[in-house]
């Protein structure tokens, strides 16, 4: 399925958000997500199903200022 990643295009061969972070190697990562513009929390990420043509962003924290 297609899914817009942080604004580029990706292929991703997943069900879930969870799945899709797997897949695109954020699977031990500490991040926030958001599924076309809602904050998805880390504990609902194995539930919330993906359509083609989903917009996902994913954050990671930085330190500095």
């Amino acid at each position: 399925m297609k899914l817009i990643v942080n604004g580029a295009e990706h292929d991703v061969a997943a069900a879930t958000l969870a799945e899709a972070l797997a897949r695109l190697d954020y699977a031990d990562a500490i991040v926030a997500t958001a599924l076309n513009g809602d904050f998805v929390p880390a504990r609902r990420r194995e539930d919330t199903p993906l359509r083609d043509g989903d917009r996902l962003e994913i954050v990671a924290p930085r330190q500095g200022g």
